[in-house]
């Protein structure tokens, strides 16, 4: 990172409900003073839709919202450098609400629950699986043909392809050249099952970083991609004929000797009496959180028939069908991976869900379902609780969630609620084009 360039602006973000980071540049000479103090800026940010449609949020934007301003607490730690910004403006530094407004601020909600997974001595290391769709698209041709017959950047399916690896080597390196700046630990990219399907593998990793990276990642290879006249969509199902896109999240645990805690050398699978519990965790609580992982409209398109979707709550060792899959054949390697986010989910609330739960599963001794053995899509095969089955449902779950209210707050249960509700109601009668006028190149 440059460090000797005189710095000019800084700037400063927070991420919002839908992961996109909204900030503003301010004078690097009153830097010392924002890292002490903090800026003001509204939490309505958090009601915010792409192409800032407002949600209502409970005294924020409602009738008894004033628009007021919050303050943001700076993370020092967490500059990075923005990739095509001079030496003098490149800084950024993320951000969390304070006050009423951390109760919801998905930073603030991630940094709560890994604080309670510290108190108990466990530490959680995880890493993200990120899909997108590229397109030759740009906002003017998308306008034109009103969201409507859209190019992706390769014609056919090609999980894996190296011809078309190949072919889009220089947007894998521009891609590969801005974590660099931004400090993203880029494990892995390739070509996934769809014409400009594509995937991001981000690092494991400790405390928020890994979450800090996802969100960054999302942010900025959208600009990559329109600096390229080019859209990165990162909508679930942004066609009726395509695969649909996740954000898988892989995670494990230590205790405060750095030791592995899923791992046993005698248990079947190696898998430790608090890895089952984890799993059990998961099966049991993470039925009332589903609208976090599932948190637009478009989202529950995803769950269809014929994509990789999960179809419940089962889990099986090495098996994609399922909707935690055990991975690993060693102590470092053992880990679980949560298949039931869409690539619209915040990456901060995804894993502070994921984690919450599984901690929980480990406090009470939760034992999970039998494992899930063959195809999981197949009637009779997958064992754990389906799905729900609507986004009102998941809304209604969230708020009849006495898990969700203890380790994410009830004030995030009741704004987190809200603000998905309205959009629900924002979307009755209308259709998937509708969907992306809203979501293709910002959701």
């Amino acid at each position: 990172m440059s460090t000797h360039a005189k710095q000019r602006f800084v700037t400063v973000a927070v991420t919002d409900t839908n992961g996109l980071l909204r900030g503003q540049k301010l004078s690097a000479k009153h830097l010392q003073e924002l890292l002490k103090s903090g800026i003001g800026m509204a939490p309505a940010q958090l009601a915010l839709d792409p192409t800032d449609e407002i949600l209502e949020l409970p005294g924020v934007t409602d009738d008894n919202g004033d628009f007021h301003d919050a303050t943001l607490c700076i993370d020092s730690d967490s500059r990075c450098e923005m990739p095509w910004e001079s030496a003098e403006d490149c800084s950024l530094y993320l951000a969390e609400f304070t006050g009423d407004a951390a109760d919801f601020c998905p930073r603030s909600v991630l940094r709560r629950v890994l604080e309670r997974a510290e108190q108990a001595n466990l530490y959680p290391t995880y890493g993200y699986e990120q899909e997108f769709t590229l397109f030759n698209e740009t906002s003017n041709t998308l306008a034109e043909k009103d969201f409507d017959n859209l190019q992706t950047a390769t014609p056919h399916a090609s999980h894996d392809l190296i011809i078309y690896q190949s072919f889009q080597s220089d947007f894998y390196r521009a891609v590969a050249d801005l974590c660099e700046p931004l400090g993203i630990s880029l494990a892995k990219m390739h070509e996934e099952i769809g014409g400009g399907f594509m995937e991001a593998c981000i690092d494991a990793g400790s405390g928020l970083r890994p979450a800090d990276q996802a969100v960054l990642l999302k942010n900025f290879i959208r600009v990559l991609a329109m600096r390229q006249g080019q859209t990165v969509c990162y909508m679930p199902r942004w066609s009726e004929q395509a695969d649909s896109q996740s954000t898988h999240i892989h995670l494990s645990l230590k205790d405060n000797n750095g030791v592995p805690v899923f791992w046993s050398d005698d248990a079947a699978h190696h898998m430790s009496d608090r890895f089952r519990y984890f799993i059990g965790g998961l099966q049991t609580y993470l039925p009332g959180m589903l609208l976090v992982f599932a948190p637009t409209v478009n989202s529950w398109r995803r769950f269809a028939e014929g994509t990789f979707a999960p179809p419940g709550y089962t889990w099986g060792v090495e098996n994609r069908t399922c909707g935690f899959r055990v991975v690993g054949h060693s102590p470092s390697s053992l880990r679980f991976e949560n298949r039931l986010p869409g690539a619209d989910a915040n990456p901060y609330l995804t894993a502070a869900a994921t984690l919450s739960a599984g901690l929980a599963g480990i406090e009470k001794q939760v034992e999970p379902s039998g494992q899930t053995i063959g195809n999981g899509y197949l009637p009779d095969v997958g064992i754990g609780e389906p799905l729900t089955d609507s986004m009102q449902d998941a809304i209604q779950a969230i708020r009849q969630s006495d898990h969700a209210k203890d380790w994410l707050s009830e004030r995030f249960v009741e704004a987190f609620s809200a603000t998905r509700e309205a959009q629900l109601a924002q979307f009755e009668g209308k259709n998937l084009i509708d969907e992306r006028r809203r979501f293709f190149e910002l959701g």
